[in-house]
């Protein structure tokens, strides 16, 4: 997959792209765990999403986010990290311009992002959050969302607390469009064991939500 840069609120933001041959497939935005913990573009369950998302038919973007990387910056404890994800969000649909919908993606950390990113584009109308912070980070942003997700989560993370995201999809539930909640039995916040798992849901709730 070719280098690319992508133009960020501080600077260039390190990416990698992959477009399908129907202009007007969904684009989508994929972002990846905690910068401070290790957390990359090259993340396995990241990455695994971006592939389901790319093997669904969408054209599919993963990047790092400020000071990750190649990408320029440093860590901005939330709020920059949104800009870049905006910041790409508009990259992705100047570059599809006949693109059908806009999807955006997270794991961990980047699920806490996506959400506010959702929460400020309402041309965004699917998201897939998975493992999201729900113990660790502010989710009072939630207010009406108008579109339609999947969040994924493992009964046995000891990263994220499994009721607290069951609470927080209960809560989406009411607030989105539709949601879908898969609880993986037995799996940990990484999805070492389960990855393949994690992989098929992504792509059937894509190839059935375009």
């Amino acid at each position: 997959m070719p280098e690319l840069f992508i133009p960020g609120p501080r600077g260039r933001l390190e990416a990698r792209h992959a477009g399908v041959a129907d202009p007007s497939s969904p684009v989508a935005i994929v972002l990846h765990p905690h910068p401070l913990h290790g957390g990359t573009m090259n993340n396995k369950v990241a990455y695994a999403i971006f592939r389901s998302l790319v093997e669904a038919g969408c054209h599919t973007v993963r990047f790092n986010f400020r000071g990750v990387g190649r990408s320029c910056g440093e860590y901005a404890g939330g709020d920059g990290e949104v800009a870049d994800a905006l910041a790409v969000t508009d990259w992705m649909q100047r570059r599809h311009p006949e693109s059908s919908m806009t999807w955006i993606a997270g794991f961990s950390f980047g699920a806490w992002i996506a959400a506010r990113v959702l929460m400020k584009r309402s041309d965004i109308s699917r998201f897939v959050l998975v493992a999201p912070g729900a113990t660790t980070r502010d989710w009072s942003f939630l207010d009406q969302v108008p579109a339609e997700g999947l969040i994924i989560q493992g009964s046995a993370d000891t990263i994220v607390d499994p009721g607290d995201v069951a609470a927080l999809a209960a809560s989406l539930d009411s607030l989105a469009r539709s949601l879908r909640f898969e609880m993986i039995e037995g799996a940990g916040h990484f999805f070492d064991n389960d990855m393949e798992t994690v992989r098929e849901l992504v792509r059937d709730y894509a190839r059935r939500a375009r």
